[in-house]
């Protein structure tokens, strides 16, 4: 699912292509994609852009009216500038907004259709669709601790809970926390002063730096983010199962539980202990390595 910095490059892209741009017509490929119905999608057509935004994981264009499109893309959800006079692809596109200098088109790969566009009036509209989840990148430093302090949840449950902080998913929290060197599955009211301070450098450094990167790769593709994916090879631990952490060598884990997977370093953020995964540790029992050392061995 495309996070914090990749919405925020997608936001700057946009803001650059589309700066006293209008939004011609919008052509909607699959009836799911659409989940509001008032006001009718029609009434968008024609309106000038007022401006690109972020909200939380959700790319918004503002239009003037008061009228605002929010695109989500979920997991699989790309979207795809395609400058005046390059066709959109018919077939893969689930909607394309044709303006003046050229057609966003809003892809989705699977077969599984998440991604939801909302057109909604005013910003009390907008609003309602926030999460609340906080801005980590503006936050005052005790806003952090109180918001990770709310409840008493895992590191990697608190920092992805969207109510509770802004834009950041599985990917980047796998990295933050090993920034942090804290373990995923500690208890945030287990940290104290200096663990918390440290966490909040780690995401801020982080998020930034992948921004940077980020922006930097898609100025390098005509200013547009051309690969947008949670696994990059420049990461630390997130998607790099069994290959050398960055620090110390050690090969990755991982923790498979449902549909996602948590990535870590055992030597670099829990002590060597290594965690146990809800499929292969119930498997091997006794089996089961209590130590990266023992894995190691």
């Amino acid at each position: 699912m495309p996070e914090l910095p990749d919405i925020s490059v997608y936001v700057e892209s946009l803001a650059a292509k589309l700066r006293g741009d209008r939004l011609q017509r919008v052509r909607i490929a699959n009836p799911f994609l659409l989940r509001s119905a008032v006001p009718p999608i029609a009434s968008a057509e024609g309106k000038a852009v007022a401006g690109i935004e972020r909200l939380g994981k959700r790319v918004v264009i503002a239009l003037e009216g008061d009228l605002f499109l929010v695109l989500h893309l979920m997991i699989a959800g790309r979207l795809h500038w395609h400058a005046g006079g390059a066709k959109p692809p018919a077939r893969t596109a689930l909607a394309v907004f044709e303006f003046g200098s050229g057609a966003l088109a809003l892809t989705e790969a699977g077969t599984q259709r998440r991604a939801s566009l909302h057109l909604v009036a005013g910003r009390d509209g907008l609003g309602a669709m926030d999460p609340g989840g906080i801005d980590v990148m503006r936050c005052a430093p005790d806003e952090f601790v109180a918001r990770l302090l709310a409840e008493n949840h895992t590191l990697k449950r608190s920092l992805t809970n969207p109510t509770l902080f802004s834009g950041i998913g599985n990917a980047y929290s796998d990295e933050i926390l090993h920034r942090a060197k804290l373990s995923p599955v500690a208890l945030t009211r287990s940290l104290d002063a200096a663990a918390a301070q440290r966490l909040l450098q780690a995401t801020r450094a982080v998020l930034a730096e992948w921004t940077a990167r980020l922006r930097a790769e898609a100025t390098a593709h005509a200013g547009w983010p051309s690969k947008v994916t949670a696994f990059h090879p420049q990461m630390a631990v997130h998607g790099r199962y069994g290959e050398p952490c960055p620090v110390c060598g050690s090969k990755v884990q991982r923790i498979v539980h449902a549909a996602n997977e948590t990535h870590y370093c055992a030597r670099c953020q829990t002590g060597g202990k290594l965690l146990a995964d809800r499929a292969l540790s119930r498997l091997l029992h006794a089996s089961w390595p209590q130590h990266i050392d023992d894995l190691e061995k």
